[in-house]
């Protein structure tokens, strides 16, 4: 990524998070040459790119004021149960673009449960306003995606999965990990290689511990959130 970008990025996030306010002078050229220790140039353009997103405005013989918040996209909320999940999937559907459909085995830990007989792969893209958020591998029992093929398909799973008759979740658990995307990830999110990504394991087990869904989910850092109550 170009210096300029990297250092427009940091800018974003210092008025985002109210270090620099709205209506805040930014600290002059010089200044922030120094700090960052880079050219002249590259501050310029760095200020030039946030007066074109309406985020600052230079005014001669002044300085460059904060005019505006940086648009936050954090629309993804990791949650802790099962219901909620199906509810926000609900509330939100994305748009599917489906990458692969075949079958595949899935690594199954051996604290994760037993593995199925068989499984289908789904590989998906998801969007929202034709922007790349999230990519999942998807690994669902057979069994269970022979009951509504066609369900699975056009929807997001978690949702059919729960609406079937007769089939029960009786453990489910997921595992958050923060890393930085590699080439693949980032061309199929619109990513900097190495821009950090949220990667989310999921497993849906059943009475019998069979593994009936496992998902490896990647989202874009920009657009999760995550917020946990602690207990006092």
């Amino acid at each position: 990524m170009p210096r300029y970008l990297q250092l427009a990025d940091l800018f974003r996030e210092r008025i985002a998070r109210g270090i620099w306010p709205k209506e805040h002078r930014l600290p002059s050229l010089e200044e922030l040459v120094e700090e960052f220790g880079v050219a002249r140039v590259t501050v310029r353009q760095s200020i030039e790119l946030l007066a074109r997103e309406g985020l600052v405005s230079p005014q001669r013989g002044r300085g460059t004021f904060v005019t505006g918040m940086p648009k936050r996209d954090h629309f993804i909320s990791v949650v802790t149960n099962l219901d909620d999940m199906v509810r926000v999937v609900e509330a939100a559907p994305p748009n599917i673009i489906t990458l692969d459909e075949t079958g595949a085995t899935p690594f199954v830990g051996p604290n994760e449960g037993k593995p199925a007989p068989k499984y289908v792969f789904l590989r998906r893209v998801y969007q929202r306003e034709n922007q790349p958020y999230c990519v999942i591998n998807i690994y669902l029992d057979e069994r269970i995606f022979s009951r509504a093929p066609e369900d699975f398909r056009r929807n997001t799973v978690i949702p059919v999965l729960a609406g079937l008759k007769g089939v029960v979740v009786a453990k489910a658990r997921q595992v958050l990990t923060v890393r930085a995307a590699d080439m693949e990830v980032a061309r199929l999110l619109d990513l900097p290689m190495n821009a950090p990504v949220a990667e989310v394991r999921r497993i849906f087990r059943d009475k019998k511990d069979v593994v009936i869904y496992l998902a490896e989910i990647t989202y874009r850092g920009d657009v999760i959130r995550v917020e946990m109550d602690l207990k006092p």
